[in-house]
């Protein structure tokens, strides 16, 4: 295990550091159904299926867009992340960020989300300052094709871009795909359910952002899993 000091914390944005399931989730699968139903002429039956259908493939509905239908990602970002309501909404726990003060070693936020949404809600949640740099899903090309997580390549290209080697990394995140990939490629991973275990009990019947075979491992820890946490301020006693 590396020094504390030389460990690189990979943060997940969306249900790690704040409850995206209140504040952006909704606003999001809505103005995303939106979008595929007005730029592919479906109806909203058939908008919503393919939204939720791309999630479940790709881990992202935008790579679904630009796969199958030449979408420009761009455009969908933007479009899909309009949020007036953002900086109300947005909440994270006081707790998890006096934890990060503490936490020894770079932060590091690592989000599929559009850059611009993810400063907004840095600063919306009072944490922006934790953090060392944010890697959006804009900086996720790797050889000209968007590959946002959970693709091992694009761990391994942010390991090398940030010039550590990925077994000195630690991937804080409450999506299990991209637990699974990280572990893959030789990082540590912590699964934070705070946010996650309230949005699965929320939404069993819904196509979320939550997939519903989380609430299999809900109690119990995945192989590819490092640590359950319910609370950043765990990752210091668990992972150092």
């Amino acid at each position: 295990m590396p020094p504390a000091a030389r460990i690189t914390w990979l943060f997940d944005l969306d249900n790690t550091l704040h409850n995206a399931s209140v504040s952006s989730f909704p606003g999001i699968d809505a103005r995303m159904t939106a979008y595929i139903q007005r730029e592919l002429q479906l109806a909203r039956e058939e908008a919503n299926a393919l939204r939720a259908q791309y999630l479940r493939r790709y881990g992202a509905t935008l790579l679904g867009l630009v796969r199958h239908h030449a979408i420009d990602a761009a455009h969908f970002l933007h479009d899909t992340h309009v949020l007036p309501a953002l900086e109300a909404m947005a909440h994270g726990h006081a707790h998890d960020f006096a934890a990060l003060a503490r936490l020894p070693g770079r932060k590091v936020v690592l989000t599929n989300a559009p850059r611009a949404y993810a400063l907004r809600v840095l600063h919306a949640i009072g944490a922006a300052h934790h953090f060392s740099a944010v890697i959006s899903i804009e900086d996720m090309a790797v050889f000209g094709d968007l590959r946002p997580k959970p693709d091992a390549r694009m761990l391994r290209v942010v390991a090398a871009r940030l010039r550590v080697h990925p077994s000195r990394c630690v991937l804080v995140e409450d999506t299990l795909q991209h637990q699974k990939a990280a572990f893959a490629v030789g990082m540590r991973t912590a699964w934070m359910l705070r946010w996650t275990r309230r949005a699965l009990r929320q939404s069993r019947n819904q196509a979320s952002a939550v997939p519903q075979k989380v609430g299999v491992y809900l109690h119990r820890r995945p192989s590819y899993v490092c640590a359950r946490i319910f609370s950043l301020g765990e990752l210091r006693r668990r992972l150092l």
